[in-house]
């Protein structure tokens, strides 16, 4: 378990909103009602603890691999290895954790109700607090819009109807926007109609909304960035190249380039391995009656062994290559069949990403 910094700032924030609750349940004063009032805030963090654990023990028996449980200033979160590979284990997963929340309390409302714990006791505080809150974070948690646990609920159900996780994402992003947007207008319209609202209430739920509001869209922007991982080829991120000798002359390149019709040329060993590619800014500058006695090498940029990728992968398989030969070299070689099918920058492939 991680403890984010902002969860201190958590902690004290809501200790103080939370002791006129305290003093009006217990009837304490002094440091004592802060006492009460930190122990009701222990208690939702324990609870949102437990709802994060129930989302990583259900993920993991669902094949999912949970890397940390993290508390942060608008509660938890939890890190996972990698997405849901399916919409029922992301459903699953996603509805869990309010459940248990729920299912607190419940557990919390019952003590309650079995009328044995006196009214007014710190203890009795403790048991509706926990009912309270609980009650609160569950329902809370299962509106139906992302980042909460219900937009992944409607994610999976829209990605399931669709077929397409791209399009639950994005109308799950959307409908979170539209609940984040609705916290808004709740929280201003309470005063402008009369009601009882006070101004922490309101500054606390726009918060919240502009929480909602950042998560849908960073959700959004996610599903987009993935949609454009998984439609990557060699063609959207490469530029096909011709190849040459290495003692080729710089004017035998660029005709070689221009009768096929492209602009990256890919000097190659005398065991045919690609050991170079040609700089075109470089040659660029060279002048045309000199080309003819320039050595190719003169402007050519050395590619180290292992500066190529396999030109067949598509999606995350091909990016996956593209991060271990692009640690080698920023240019790398792309081969189809053991021969040079084109070069591929690594600033071309965060732009199709980022696009």
């Amino acid at each position: 378990m991680i403890l984010a910094p902002s969860w201190l700032v958590a902690v004290a924030v809501l200790t103080a909103l939370s002791v006129p609750a305290a003093r009006a349940l217990t009837g304490l004063e002094g440091s004592a009602v802060w006492v009460v009032a930190l122990a009701f805030v222990v208690l939702l963090f324990a609870s949102v603890f437990l709802h994060e654990v129930a989302h990583g023990l259900v993920a993991r028996a669902r094949g999912q691999q949970p890397h940390e449980f993290v508390l942060t200033l608008w509660g938890g979160h939890t890190a996972f290895g990698g997405a849901a590979p399916t919409p029922a284990t992301n459903a699953i997963v996603a509805i869990v954790g309010p459940a248990v929340n729920l299912l607190l309390g419940a557990l919390f409302w019952g003590a309650l109700a079995l009328d044995v714990v006196p009214r007014g006791t710190v203890l009795w505080a403790l048991l509706w607090s926990g009912a309270v809150t609980n009650g609160f974070v569950g329902v809370f948690n299962l509106l139906p819009g992302l980042p909460l646990d219900g937009g992944r609920v409607l994610e999976a159900a829209v990605w399931a109807a669709t077929k397409s996780r791209y399009t639950g994402t994005v109308a799950a992003g959307w409908v979170g926007r539209v609940v984040a947007a609705g916290v808004v207008v709740w929280a201003l319209l309470g005063p402008l109609s009369g009601g009882a609202s006070s101004v922490v209430d309101v500054m606390w739920a726009v918060l919240i909304g502009v929480f909602l509001w950042s998560g849908a869209s960073a959700a959004i922007r996610s599903a987009r960035s993935q949609r454009n991982v998984e439609g990557v080829t060699l063609d959207s991120v490469g530029h096909r190249a011709v190849t040459v000798g290495h003692g080729d002359s710089l004017a035998h390149a660029g005709a070689v380039a221009a009768a096929a019709g492209v602009q990256d040329v890919v000097l190659l060993s005398p065991d045919g391995r690609p050991a170079a590619y040609v700089d075109r800014a470089a040659a660029a500058s060279v002048p045309a009656q000199v080309a003819g006695s320039t050595p190719v090498t003169a402007v050519s940029v050395p590619l180290p062994v292992g500066a190529t990728v396999d030109g067949t992968l598509v999606g995350h398989a091909l990016l996956n290559d593209l991060a271990r030969a692009t640690r080698l070299s920023p240019v790398v070689v792309a081969l189809v069949d053991g021969r040079v099918a084109g070069l591929v920058r690594a600033s071309d492939v965060i732009a199709a990403i980022r696009a």
